[in-house]
């Protein structure tokens, strides 16, 4: 696809061909070796797609592989019982069994209305029971390359982070075809998904998966990392993670300190029997304790050393820094 100009609501380099190379490159470099991947016939791409659906990857290999040594065609999957279609899927927890019936009936009408072969371009491949346009689109991209953009949670993850891409499936889809290139729909969707897989996941790993484009993102840059399927980041002022900070800092600069002691040093309307007051900060304590970061004595010479309980009301405990 040549480089269009982008949607005025996401920002899209002007040239994207370094986009491309550069996902492409880090694609081909190094990425998760699924037994899909190394075939192109679109009977086996199709069982894995139906498989995958809210299913780990990692459970679907072992699945796929004694599926196709069951049924290793059209042929095979078209004349088999249904009841033992669905008992396989049922068997290895893949989810809906009306998946199954769908994949059986799929297989009848390649069988019997196209002559054994596969349609290959989408919109045929939507005519095939329970093929709906992202599994017509991945099957078109992953067997005969071409698809358009696939475009599933992980992609729309990525275009959100890296490129501003409004959380509008419109939008979405325009942006992703206008990254990809018209004749690499098989490298290019595997790519980007790969991408929303090991890097761009909902707690990315930028650096440590090597990002390909990390000089162009906008998250990367401003370190947000939000998206339509994470949510927004919690506020930071008046969190218990910034107390919890300052309880650290503060056990930093003593041995040890009472409750009441600590609690009016961590914020000014510390009040010990008030909504900000020792049951408040017991609480605090009692979980950095369980994260072995401070020792909380409840008093009376019970040191609990991070066992998890509260000092409720009691103005004798004392908290101190784990050394």
């Amino acid at each position: 696809m040549t480089d269009t100009e982008a949607p005025q609501s996401s920002s899209l380099p002007d040239d994207c061909e370094p986009v491309r190379d550069a996902l492409i490159t880090w694609y081909e470099d190094d990425h998760r070796d699924f037994p899909w991947r190394r075939t192109a016939d679109p009977y086996e791409i199709l069982v894995s797609e139906v498989m995958s659906q809210q299913t780990q990857l990692g459970r679907v290999v072992e699945a796929w592989e004694e599926f196709l040594e069951r049924w290793p065609s059209t042929a095979d999957l078209a004349a088999a019982d249904r009841a033992d279609i669905v008992g396989f899927w049922t068997g290895h927890s893949l989810g809906y069994n009306n998946r199954a019936k769908y994949l059986h009936e799929a297989a009848e009408q390649v069988e019997s209305e196209y002559d054994g072969t596969f349609p290959e371009t989408p919109d045929e491949l939507q005519e095939l029971m329970g093929v709906g346009p992202y599994t017509a689109n991945a099957v078109a991209s992953f067997a005969f390359n071409n698809g358009d953009a696939v475009v599933d949670t992980n992609v729309k993850r990525v275009l959100y982070r890296a490129f501003d891409v409004p959380d509008d499936d419109a939008a979405f889809e325009e942006a992703a075809n206008d990254l990809m290139t018209d004749d690499r729909s098989r490298v290019w969707n595997n790519a980007i998904m790969e991408l929303g897989g090991v890097a761009c996941e909902q707690t990315p790993s930028c650096d440590e998966a090597g990002c390909p484009w990390r000089e162009w993102c906008s998250a990367y840059a401003s370190g947000d990392f939000t998206a339509p399927d994470v949510p927004t980041q919690p506020s930071f002022e008046g969190s218990r993670r910034q107390f919890r900070g300052r309880i650290i800092s503060t056990l930093k600069e003593y041995d040890e300190l009472e409750l009441d002691t600590l609690g009016h040093r961590i914020r000014v309307d510390y009040t010990p029997e008030g909504e900000y007051g020792r049951e408040w900060l017991s609480g605090l304590l009692s979980d950095l304790a369980d994260d072995e970061l401070v020792e909380f004595d409840e008093g009376g010479g019970g040191d609990r050393d991070g066992d998890g309980g509260r000092g409720g009301d009691n103005e004798n405990a004392v908290a101190r820094l784990r050394r």
